[in-house]
């Protein structure tokens, strides 16, 4: 176990009150050596790829306010991440929110920096096309697997005159791509009605493992993780959190809420249920503050930013000791 005292530490809200400071993810120190962190926690505020409701783009900066309510040692695992790794908060990315083709190439060159300084992102959006970019620079050796919650496949082709990347198609692009192996990506809490009939298709004809709510609530969450499991193996995984998997009672503030979906507490059990894999990225992605203004939201953000981060940490560590 590394010495305490040489990793960067979120404060101890024993000793500075949560309310102060500058907002950063978990309270964790503003970053911008690479080399001096094993996570990077980044902001992409940008939602410039939505088909109908905006409110992505504010969703980093709320969620860090929120984060400030994260404590360190999780409650069930006693994983403390930030005694495993080195972490901290490296900001936004740049925006251009008038040109989306350029803003897919500025997202790709941010995380490009922190892939070539061998550091794990861990991410909050935006709208869900931005798991894309960041996929080109984390996978440019070779594909991972993916586990990814939300309400819908985000498989489709083109919309609107032809357009080809908007936020239901960022995962047909990375298997088109080669950054996404179909056959080791599994999709959980799928469901709502489709503009057309084959809009799921593309995840089923491809081989990925797609779990609709109903057969979710069938199974149960203990056999959904054993299908997981399963379905990435052994090899590198990516995660990928949308809000919009859950039930709009526990995150309204989303762009495409879908009604029945699972719990808060049904979503942290199937992400703790993941520790052990070999995850090298991840994000949680689609918190529009705009359309909660409890803040409910953007706490559910920074909870599950916390629970991928607390399973990442100690996938990281395990790398180190093999």
């Amino acid at each position: 176990m590394p010495d305490e005292s040489s990793l960067p530490q979120p404060p101890s809200n024993n000793v500075a009150p949560r309310y102060m400071g500058l907002a950063t993810f978990m309270r964790t120190p503003v970053v911008t050596d690479y080399n001096a962190i094993d996570i990077a926690l980044a902001g992409v505020p940008w939602d410039g790829a939505v088909t109908n409701r905006a409110g992505a783009r504010h969703g980093p900066r709320e969620v860090r306010n929120m984060s400030s309510l994260i404590r360190r040692v999780h409650h069930v695992s006693n994983i403390n991440p930030f005694e495993l790794c080195r972490v901290g908060d490296v900001g936004d990315t740049p925006v251009n929110p008038i040109n989306n083709d350029r803003m897919l190439d500025m997202i790709e060159g941010f995380y490009a920096d922190i892939v070539a300084a061998g550091v794990t992102p861990l991410s909050c959006g935006g709208d869900h096309l931005v798991t894309l970019p960041i996929m080109r620079a984390l996978c440019r050796d070779r594909p991972v697997g993916m586990v990814h919650f939300d309400a819908h496949t985000d498989t489709a082709d083109a919309a609107f005159d032809g357009e080809r990347y908007h936020h239901g198609t960022p995962f047909r692009r990375a298997v088109e791509e080669g950054l996404l192996d179909p056959h080791r990506t599994i999709q959980i809490g799928i469901r709502g009605a489709r503009s057309d009939a084959d809009y799921n298709d593309f995840s089923h004809e491809s081989g990925m493992r797609v779990i609709y709510i109903e057969e979710f609530y069938d199974m149960g969450v203990p056999a959904v993780i054993a299908e997981a499991r399963r379905v990435v193996g052994d090899g590198p995984v990516y995660i990928s959190f949308d809000v919009d998997g859950l039930d709009p009672v526990y995150a309204p503030g989303t762009g495409t809420p879908e009604v029945g979906g699972y719990s808060t507490h049904e979503a942290q059990r199937m992400v703790r249920g993941l520790q052990g894999l070999d995850i090298v990225g991840g994000d949680v992605v689609e918190v529009a503050p705009p359309f909660d203004q409890s803040g409910n939201t953007a706490l559910v953000g920074a909870t599950f930013m916390y629970e991928i981060l607390c399973v990442m940490a100690d996938a990281i560590a395990s790398r180190k000791k093999s």
